[in-house]
């Protein structure tokens, strides 16, 4: 009997000591983040940074504007985790992040980031929603779950972009032994018993050239007229053979036919590309030239959609008036096309794109608005542009707040369960963002209330054993330390001499019960501060 309980004993200090050593400043090994700057430190990618650099300092002098000053290192680090795995970092990656040369940890960050699987699966559902949309479909003729897995690891393995996106307009095959078959089967209906050659074409020009050239669906645009309806019936053509049966994609014959709503009857249609139309090959059927069109790299137009995207994700705004453009005139920054040609240069290497916008000078500007900063600033990128978290990253942040050690693929099941489906009732009930997700939005009433008054955010912040609330009352040594490790871990960021003042006289004189009661109301009123639902 002794012998188990002083085994029980040990376990229980270990586990101390490992809460202990995620709260504050101790390394440790088994759980290292490694910081390798990558390619940020070569001489050809600190050219193109610089290019794109001057670009916006030229820009900023040409309109009389004087940046914003840089953002700490620990915002750039929220910045970055929020953009690429849809959370706020973890008290214990902050810890171990501070103890990095600060000339190496934002890039060594950046590197890290890419290599967790968290970006790999966050990153997938942010781009699937351009390429089948956020509807789960029929469950044997549409697998959305393989796709978001294939397309997480084809990320995580940093697969030219190119391919994957050949992969998707070209594939045949099984919708579960060749997953990239899902973009074209999230268009089956059901009612045809055939795939919809018309959203395929909307989705190709959207997703992957940055058009929306769907607005020439049914007549010539008439506010675009550089589109025709022939220009949309020819891109729809190029799927006009492709057929589904059940699970199975493939290529049949026969001609794609559109229905004439002016005049009536069915039109036949051949395949035609609405530009470039040298790029595209004579061989090989219909999606496969199709494909090798859209990815050729001397078609501008997908490196430029490709950046303009990744931008928007970055930033959560994107470097022109839309993600998704009517016309192919639109000009943008110079550092759109200084960063498309790298892209298509590079064979579409989409981590060296994210880690160039992560590097420019304009990703690491402050967002503070002080008085001399006008709209101007934003429209110029002088300053970091605030915007609201999407659903996913106010939960995610929230959950990962809430506990000391990173969530993650190496945490238990039972948390990876219990967050997956936290996430979806949060979202469910927070409100989705759709396939237009860059699209502006205020905050909600009905959202806000979800904030002050649900049961997930106050489960969260409560004073419960395994809530990071009650593990900092009960292990910070100080008052002043449990503070500022509630602050790190909500805000990524320490407490302000008045925040600190105030919260540390809080729990002054405290204990047991009523001390974790006291930090349990300090996250809650950090889960509902405006500053936790933006990306500042």
């Amino acid at each position: 009997m002794w012998a188990r309980n002083l085994l029980f004993l040990a376990v229980v200090v270990a586990a101390v000591g490992t809460l202990r050593a995620s709260l504050f400043p101790l390394y440790r090994p088994a759980r290292a983040v490694r910081f390798d700057p990558g390619p940020t430190v070569q001489d050809d990618f600190r050219r193109v940074v610089g290019e794109v650099d001057a670009s916006f300092r030229d820009d900023w002098a040409a309109r009389g504007l004087t940046p914003a000053p840089r953002a700490d290192d620990l915002n750039v680090a929220r910045r970055l985790s929020l953009a690429l795995t849809g959370t706020v970092p973890s008290l214990e990656e902050i810890r171990q992040f501070e103890l990095q040369p600060p000339d190496r940890r934002v890039d060594g960050w950046a590197t890290h980031l890419l290599r967790d699987p968290r970006f790999g699966d966050y990153v997938a559902e942010r781009l699937s929603r351009a390429y089948v949309g956020v509807e789960e479909g029929p469950i044997i003729t549409y697998r959305k779950r393989k796709f978001l897995a294939w397309l997480s690891d084809r990320l995580m393995d940093n697969t030219s972009y190119g391919h994957v996106v050949r992969e998707m307009i070209a594939g045949r095959g099984l919708n579960t032994d060749n997953p990239a078959v899902n973009f074209i089967a999230a268009t089956y209906v059901d009612e045809k018993k055939a795939v919809d050659p018309e959203k395929l074409a909307i989705r190709t020009s959207r997703a992957f050239l940055g058009l929306r050239l769907d607005c020439a669906q049914c007549h010539d645009h008439f506010l675009e007229p550089t589109w025709k309806q022939t220009d949309f019936q020819g891109l729809a053509a190029f799927y006009g053979q492709t057929r589904q049966v059940v699970t199975h994609v493939s290529d049949g014959t026969g001609e794609y036919q559109f229905e004439d709503r002016k005049d009536g009857g069915r039109v036949t249609i051949a395949e035609a590309v609405p530009f470039f139309p040298d790029l595209l090959p004579p061989d090989g059927t219909r999606r496969e030239r199709l494909a090798a069109w859209v990815t050729d790299k001397r078609n501008v137009y997908f490196a430029r959609a490709t950046v303009n995207r990744v931008w928007a994700m970055m930033f959560n705004k994107p470097l022109l008036k839309r993600v998704e453009s009517q016309t192919l005139d639109e000009a943008g920054p110079p550092a759109l096309d200084i960063l498309a040609r790298d892209f298509a240069a590079h064979d579409y290497d989409l981590h060296r794109l994210i880690l160039l916008i992560a590097s420019a000078e304009v990703f690491r500007l402050d967002s503070a608005a002080d008085r001399e900063l006008t709209g101007d600033h934003e429209r110029a990128w002088a300053v970091f542009p605030v915007t609201r978290l999407r659903p996913e990253q106010v939960i995610g942040s929230v959950l990962q707040a809430a506990s000391v050690q990173t969530i993650n693929r190496n945490s238990h099941v039972v948390t990876r369960l219990a967050r997956y489906f936290n996430e979806r009732e949060f979202v469910q009930r927070y409100g989705e963002t759709g396939d237009d997700e860059f699209e502006p939005d205020g905050d909600t009433i009905p959202q806000r209330l979800l904030m002050l008054n649900g049961r997930l955010v106050n489960e969260k912040a409560k004073e419960e054993l395994l809530n990071a609330s009650s593990q900092i009352a009960a292990l910070a040594p100080d008052d002043a330390a449990a503070v500022e490790a509630a602050y790190l871990a909500v805000l990524t960021r320490r407490p302000t001499a008045p925040e600190a003042e105030h919260f540390t006289a809080k729990l002054e004189y405290t204990g047991g019960q009523y001390r974790r009661s006291r930090l349990a109301d300090l996250y809650w009123v950090l889960f509902n501060s405006t500053e936790m639902s933006s990306n500042r």
